[in-house]
C-alpha cells in the first residue's frame, strides 16, 4: 500500500496470540501434546483451534466427566512452555506509545496471560479480560464489550487489533470502530485492513496510522 490511512478510534483493544505474542507454535505444541495424553486426533483439536477458549476446545473433546482435568491440563502444558513466546515484532513499541487507553481481550486465562506477555517483556494493561471473565468466548463480542465498557468507551470508538477468523469475527460483531489482522493469516478473514505486523501501525494521538496495508498490496 502507498501512503497511510488513518483510523480514527480513542482506545486500542488487543488480542494477545498472535497479536501482541507469538504463540502459534507452542500453543500447537502443547495440543498436539495434550491431545494424545487424551486420546484425541490432534487435527482434529488443532483445526478452528486459535481463538477459542481453551475450555470451549476440551468441551469438544473430551466427556464431561474427565473435562475438568483435561482443562487444568492443558493449562500446565501451556503454563510450563510459555517461556518459548516471542513477541509480534512492533508490539512492544506500539503498546509503550499508548497512553493507557488499551486493553487486552483474550481467550487465554489469567496465568497464562500472565506468564506470555512476561516472556516477551510487555505489561499488563489497565483492562484485561480474559477467558474466564467471559460467559462466551470469541467469536461472541463479549469481551470487547465488556473491555470497551471498563475503559468507560462506546466500542464504536475502540479499534481492535487480531489474528484469527474467530476473534474478528468477534470485533466485527461488537461493531468496534475498526478491526485490524494481523499477520498474512489474517487475509483469510474479513477484517477490512490487515497488516503483516505491528510496526506497520503507529499511535497518532488520535487514533492507529497504517503504514502498510496487506488488503491493498
Amino acid at each position: 500500500m502507498r501512503g497511510t490511512t488513518n483510523l480514527a478510534c480513542r482506545a486500542v483493544l488487543f488480542d494477545m496470540d498472535g497479536v501482541l505474542t507469538d504463540s502459534t507454535v507452542a500453543a500447537e505444541r502443547a495440543w498436539t501434546q495434550w491431545a494424545h495424553e487424551f486420546g484425541v486426533d490432534p487435527d482434529e483439536v488443532l483445526r478452528g483451534l486459535h481463538g477459542r477458549r481453551a475450555a470451549d476446545t476440551v468441551r469438544m473433546h473430551v466427556p464431561a466427566s474427565e473435562q475438568a482435568g483435561a482443562l487444568r491440563r492443558i493449562n500446565e502444558i501451556e503454563v510450563a512452555d510459555a517461556g518459548s513466546t516471542a513477541p509480534i515484532p512492533g508490539a512492544r513499541e506500539l503498546v509503550d506509545s499508548l497512553p493507557g487507553n488499551w486493553a487486552l481481550v483474550t481467550s487465554a486465562p489469567p496465568e497464562l496471560l500472565a506468564v506470555r506477555l512476561a516472556a516477551v517483556g510487555i505489561p499488563l494493561p489497565p483492562v484485561v479480560i480474559n477467558g474466564d471473565d467471559v460467559t462466551h468466548g470469541k467469536p461472541d463480542p463479549e469481551g470487547y464489550l465488556k473491555a470497551a465498557g471498563k475503559l468507560g468507551l462506546p466500542i464504536g470508538e475502540c479499534l481492535v487489533f487480531e489474528d484469527s477468523g474467530n476473534g474478528v469475527a468477534a470485533g466485527l460483531a461488537a461493531e468496534a470502530a475498526t478491526v485490524v489482522g494481523v499477520g498474512t493469516g489474517a487475509l483469510h478473514t474479513p477484517a477490512p485492513v490487515v497488516v503483516p505486523d505491528l510496526r506497520a501501525v503507529r499511535w497518532t494521538g488520535h487514533g492507529i496510522e497504517v503504514t502498510e496495508d496487506l488488503r491493498a498490496s
